[in-house]
């Protein structure tokens, strides 16, 4: 198992002079240190993190870890800086956004599964940022983007695809337009047959760091452990 953290972009809508995956929270802990504590915890040990954006902040921080250079980030979105990282991979692989905030349990549960390939969500009332799902007859993901219509929840940035299934992933990144969100990408391998799993972590505390409220509620719901 590798795991990649997406950590390249600006984060605009946070305005932060710094890579917003670096933001305290009020345990004292980064996000990103949270996001590779909790890794190494549960057993995965080679993490990878796409850097970009003031990317010596982040790698002086954290020297312990992989890193992958995204030197596009400034005109290129996630299906990009996933895609740079995913090329050298041969293994399963867990990703996640730079700026999630999630409890340690799903981690654990994600682990604990079956070989599919995995969608987190969260069973919720979604924003229009927020990236959105619906499923098929047989439970798998159908849509995921932005823009689905009567969505059944978010997905929160956690997922994980399976080495059988990863060359096609890369092919289908490949085949994504620069600014596109990685969630393209896999709609693009659902399209050609393959299937993702929705894994609802409903039960658990789960937030991306888009916007300051959502900030103020991670801080809010993170005071603890």
């Amino acid at each position: 198992m590798h795991a990649v953290i997406l950590a390249a972009g600006v984060g605009t809508r946070l305005g932060r002079p710094f890579p917003k995956s670096l933001s305290v929270l009020p345990t004292g802990e980064r996000i990103l240190g949270r996001q590779i504590r909790l890794l190494r915890e549960v057993g995965v040990e080679r993490v990878t993190v796409v850097v970009g954006f003031k990317m010596a902040l982040i790698m002086e921080e954290y020297p312990d870890v992989f890193y992958c250079y995204n030197n596009v980030y400034y005109v290129t979105n996630t299906s990009k800086s996933l895609l740079h990282c995913l090329r050298r991979l041969d293994d399963d692989v867990l990703w996640m956004n730079g700026d999630v905030v999630f409890d340690s349990q799903i981690l654990q549960e994600v682990l604990g599964t079956e070989r599919h390939n995995l969608v987190c969500v969260d069973r919720k009332r979604c924003a229009d940022e927020e990236v959105k799902y619906r499923v098929d007859g047989n439970g798998n993901i159908a849509e995921i983007s932005k823009t689905v219509s009567e969505p059944l929840g978010e997905a929160v940035g956690i997922n994980l695809v399976r080495r059988e299934s990863l060359s096609a992933f890369v092919a289908a990144l490949d085949q994504c337009d620069d600014l596109d969100y990685f969630e393209k990408g896999m709609e693009l391998c659902v399209r050609g047959g393959m299937a993702w799993k929705p894994f609802d972590i409903s039960a658990h505390r789960c937030i991306e760091v888009d916007f300051q409220e959502d900030w103020q509620q991670a801080q809010a719901m993170f005071r603890e452990g």
